[in-house]
């Protein structure tokens, strides 16, 4: 028997696998991520993706990344780790499991030549740049570490590597104005990259963002200027041949990411490192819990877990073995479940389709479904086309009140 036909054979795991990498150079002002400020040479770095080399091979011999599709390194920085650390891992992650797709975020100030003829030939397909904005005024006050020069060469480069390259976007920042997001737009669209993710800024708390603008009104992110930025976005990206296919994300033909679909449709996928989150099956739970006798039994009834990695960076480079790590659980019954698959269904262009509506019905009470759905349509945040509830343009800017409505089908009443 052949190795893809033994995997085949196998006991399914997850669909998706998640590495986070939490060092960078500089924490930007805006970043609330579970990141922290490396030196160059740093031991705890080394040691740190040493100890998620050691999980991978732990979470393989358990079984939970039989037929694993898709894998992400994300960060952080990932290529901080530079050619040897990061092209090390993402063979790893190959050798394991060898999904279909392999993505890694990057840095322009970080993603050097070698990192990138290191990732492609470690196996990866797939590459994303946190561009954020091709303004030097607005890229200092982001307090980011790139210019826009540097930017355009580095995505330039990595994209005549042949990976598939993504750029990240964010609007409704300090400075930024309709003309100059309008250039950061089409600079982004030249570069010849085959995706782009677009957010606006959200204050977190905690950040310098959050500390410089307490007292501010902050009317650069008005929510009508993140409307207004998103729309325009919309129409300049598809106007170059980018089809939204999710909320924040425009594709060429073929070219979405697979990886973040498998979180908006329901596939179960494993994180590791700190702060990384799974969701898993009740299968797939107990499987973990063979490794990790401290998770506690699903209740009854339960359909899906969520787990988050709370053990830091240190601890982890200390003891990487899966029963060493503190891990938070949240368990989901089939309401839940049901409610939260449409929530996220809301984000992507294709919907809710008959199959999820068809699983809504079996654990949501009719009455709260269909109302749900009726007020959907009915407020203009959400249509019927060919048997599909999908978001209309007003449900991609009101996106919280269309989740909101969806989540809410988790309640008991």
């Amino acid at each position: 028997m052949c190795a893809r036909e033994a995997r085949g054979a196998a006991a399914p795991g997850v669909g998706a696998l998640y590495l986070h990498i939490p060092f960078c150079a500089r924490k930007c002002a805006y970043c609330d991520f579970a990141s922290r400020a490396a030196r160059p040479g740093d031991p705890l770095v080394a040691a740190y993706v040493r100890a998620l080399e050691a999980q991978l091979e732990e979470a393989a011999s358990l079984g939970l990344l039989e037929g694993c599709e898709t894998a992400y390194v994300g960060g952080g920085t990932p290529s901080l780790l530079g050619p040897s650390l990061l092209g090390g891992l993402v063979e790893r992650v190959v050798r394991t499991c060898a999904p279909g797709e392999l993505s890694s975020e990057a840095n322009p100030d970080s993603l050097t030549d070698e990192v990138i003829d290191a990732l492609r030939r470690a196996g990866a397909t797939r590459l994303s740049v946190g561009v954020q904005s091709l303004d030097d005024a607005e890229l200092a006050c982001l307090g980011r570490l790139h210019d826009a020069a540097s930017a355009r060469e580095r995505v330039r480069a990595a994209v005549a590597s042949g990976l598939d390259v993504s750029v990240d976007l964010m609007c409704a920042t300090p400075g930024q104005t309709d003309a100059s997001w309008a250039r950061t737009l089409a600079g982004a669209v030249a570069l010849g990259v085959g995706h782009v993710s677009v957010y606006p800024l959200q204050i977190e708390e905690g950040t310098e963002f959050d500390r410089r603008y307490a007292d501010d009104p902050c009317a650069f992110n008005d929510p009508d200027v993140q409307a207004n930025r998103m729309t325009q976005a919309q129409a300049v990206l598809e106007g170059h041949g980018l089809a939204r296919y999710e909320v924040a994300s425009y594709a060429r033909p073929g070219r979405e990411c697979r990886h973040n679909i498998a979180y908006w449709t329901g596939v179960p996928y494993l994180g590791l490192g700190t702060k990384a989150s799974s969701m898993l099956d009740v299968k797939l739970y107990l499987r973990l819990c063979g490794a990790v006798p401290g998770l506690p039994e699903p209740p009854a009834g339960t359909a899906r877990v969520r787990l988050t990695v709370e053990s830091g960076a240190r601890a982890i480079a200390g003891d990487p073995r899966l029963s060493a790590l503190s891990l938070s659980t949240e368990f989901l019954g089939a309401r839940e479940a049901a409610a939260e698959d449409l929530m996220l269904a809301m984000r992507m262009t294709r919907g809710a389709g008959p199959g999820l509506l068809g699983r809504a019905r079996e654990a949501i009470p009719a009455e709260r479904l269909e109302g749900a759905l009726r007020e959907a349509v009915d407020t203009g945040l959400a249509a019927w086309s060919a048997g599909r509830l999908v978001p209309t343009q007003r449900g991609w800017l009101l996106g919280n009140e269309l989740y909101g409505l969806m989540w809410d089908l988790a309640g008991t009443c």
